[in-house]
């Protein structure tokens, strides 16, 4: 049996990492205004910080429709895939598990398996990285989602947040509100684990970097981090740790 590997485009995984295991990544849609823009095809993650204070309008996220991912799949199957594995952000964040799972009931070339990661980022990429590696050791797949849904259960997002303006932009957060958190200096965490969403309140960007590696320490032994920023290339990547859980701290505006 022969499983390829498909995520989407949130999953953060670096290009050579994507590369080595032939993993196909479905990109979602950027849209402002009436424009849309294939995430890491229209428009770079680099593009976006930069215009992001510029956008007239607050851009929104969408997923592609189905018939994009069943060419993907079909595409995969004229390469000799047996089966495929599509693994997508959490479902409590995009529609992109909903819409995959809608073109496999029409995806009649290859059987296909949609695995809600109920994670984002490096938080579905370091599942989608262990799929990979399990898939080209010739695992079968109900042993690759067994793992995923145990490795699930040690994975924790948390993403400081540096400003509360394009929450505001967004409509998650009124003028109001977001003038009085500014004026207070209040830096938000957000956190993902097991596809349940949170929020830690605290004040200062000093203290937001001590919560979260008081956040780390709280976690346990450490398997993997990964730390992703906006604004700088000069940070690892990932970090190798003895057994325990995976967490990706990232330092990046959220929108």
């Amino acid at each position: 049996m022969t499983i390829r590997i498909v995520a989407d485009s949130t999953c953060d995984l670096p290009a050579e990492t994507v590369a080595r295991y032939g993993i196909r990544i479905v990109p979602l849609y950027i849209n402002v205004g009436a424009q849309g823009f294939q995430d890491g095809i229209d428009m770079t993650r680099e593009e976006f910080s930069r215009r992001l204070p510029l956008f007239p309008a607050h851009p929104t996220t969408a997923a592609p429709g189905p018939q994009k991912f069943r060419e993907l799949y079909d595409s995969l199957t004229s390469e000799g895939a047996t089966h495929i594995l599509s693994i997508h952000i959490s479902g409590r964040l995009s529609s992109a598990v909903d819409v995959a799972r809608f073109a496999v009931q029409e995806t009649t070339s290859t059987d296909v398996t949609v695995f809600d990661s109920r994670q984002l980022s490096l938080g579905t990429g370091f599942l989608v990285e262990t799929a990979a590696v399990l898939a080209a050791q010739g695992r079968p797949i109900g042993e690759i989602t067994a793992s995923l849904n145990d490795q699930i259960k040690r994975s924790h997002v948390f993403a400081a947040l540096d400003t509360l303006e394009f929450l505001k932009r967004s409509g998650r957060m009124n003028g109001i509100a977001a003038g009085l958190g500014s004026l207070l200096q209040i830096k938000p965490i957000m956190t993902m684990y097991d596809g349940k969403p949170g929020v830690v309140r605290v004040r200062t960007r000093r203290r937001a970097t001590e919560r979260l590696f008081e956040m780390l320490r709280g976690v346990g032994a450490i398997e993997r981090v990964a730390i992703v920023h906006t604004h700088t290339s000069v940070l690892p990547s990932c970090v190798s740790g003895q057994e325990g859980s995976n967490l990706m701290a990232m330092f990046r505006q959220w929108t």
